[in-house]
Formats: structure tokens, C-alpha cells, sequence
């Protein structure tokens, strides 16, 4: 789901993976007091094609759609998103605005 965005993986042992454009940014850790469905993440793209790919991607994995791509004009003028929950019930928000 991320690769769309032009992220990669760049770091992974047994407790935690780490993404980013150049660079791990984003971390996920193990921890025995995580429990599924708690939280919300966000995710910047470079584009609307990439907010889109982004999301197929992650609904063809297992993910329920919350908010189809489009735009998002209560986030404010030209932006643009979409919203799923991933299969562990975690919801990632893709979205691309305005420089």
C-alpha cells in the first residue's frame, strides 16, 4: 500500500519494520500492549493517481473502505484522499494537498 506513495521498506527485524521515501520515517513496533483497531495513521502522496493506487492496493490486501478517493474540501481547498481500514482494523488515511 505504501510503494504507490514511493515509499519503501528499508529496515526489518523481528520487532519492528521501518518505511520511507530515502529513509526509515515511519516505524512499526511490536509491543505486547498494542491492541488492533487503535489508532489512525496518515500517509502524504505525491499525487491523486498515487492517492488512488495507494488505496487499491490496499483494499486488493484485505482493507474496508471508510472514504473512497476523492476530494476533501472540509481538510480544505484541493485536497484530496481516501480512507481504509487495514485488515488488523487500523485507520490509514492517504492523502495529497496543495503545496
Amino acid at each position: 500500500m505504501l510503494s504507490p506513495l514511493g515509499w519503501r521498506r528499508h529496515e526489518e527485524n523481528e520487532d519492528a519494520i521501518g518505511w520511507g521515501l530515502i529513509r526509515s520515517v515511519f516505524f512499526v513496533e511490536v509491543d505486547s500492549a498494542q491492541r488492533p483497531g487503535f489508532g489512525h495513521v496518515s500517509f502524504p502522496a505525491r499525487s491523486i493517481p498515487a492517492v488512488r493506487a495507494s488505496y487499491e492496493s490496499g483494499m486488493q490486501n484485505g482493507g474496508e473502505s471508510v472514504a473512497e478517493p476523492g476530494s476533501a474540501p472540509l481538510r480544505g481547498p484541493g485536497n484530496y484522499s481516501a480512507r481504509l481500514l487495514d485488515p488488523d482494523g487500523y485507520l490509514v488515511q492517504l492523502v495529497v494537498a496543495p503545496d
